[in-house]
């Protein structure tokens, strides 16, 4: 009999996280359909689909100094935190993609360096709008953690980056005295 309880509750449960508050307030997808199927049209193609990652997390951090700027926003607070949650999910997609290519033994030398010098692009304009967010007590509360979190992403993956251009540098260079 306890096992038909078991059972039973196995198959509830996830219906109850479905219908309960909690599972309610799922996180939108921060990528539009045409993003989604531009990246479904290179899922093989690492260059193309990293360098497209790294365009999208681009647009939120621009999307996000365009909210911060406008005066006609009313709780800047929230939609800075929507906005840079928004950016973390795509910048944590792009590294996922990174590491699938690598896992695959993909060359991702070339796009690495784009990616570089968006780690570079992307600390600067955090970390501006860290310095920003001292102006404002109240509103940066909404979004204090996500920022500090998001920033220290960014930075160790900076050093992750690097590190993984060093190591396929090398990797490529063992690969040609082999060939010759």
């Amino acid at each position: 009999m306890t096992r038909v309880w078991t059972r039973i509750g196995l198959c509830l449960f996830p219906l109850l996280l479905l219908f309960s508050p909690a599972g309610a307030q799922r996180r939108r997808d921060p990528l539009t359909p045409v993003e989604i199927d531009q990246l479904r049209d290179t899922a093989q193609d690492a260059d193309q689909r990293l360098k497209l990652y790294v365009m999208f997390a681009r647009a939120r951090l621009d999307l996000l100094e365009k909210v911060r700027s406008n005066p006609k926003v009313t709780d800047r607070g929230q939609e800075t935190r929507n906005r840079l949650q928004d950016f973390l999910d795509i910048y944590d997609e792009l590294n996922d993609n990174i590491d699938t290519f690598v896992d695959r033994k993909a060359d991702v030398r070339k796009v690495l360096k784009t990616i570089i010098e968006a780690d570079t692009e992307f600390q600067s304009k955090l970390r501006a709008l860290k310095d920003a967010a001292n102006l404002d007590k109240d509103e940066v509360k909404k979004y204090e953690f996500l920022l500090i979190n998001t920033l220290e992403t960014v930075d160790a993956s900076v050093a992750d980056h690097r590190q993984l251009l060093v190591e396929q540098e090398e990797a490529a260079k063992r690969k040609k005295k082999e060939k010759s």
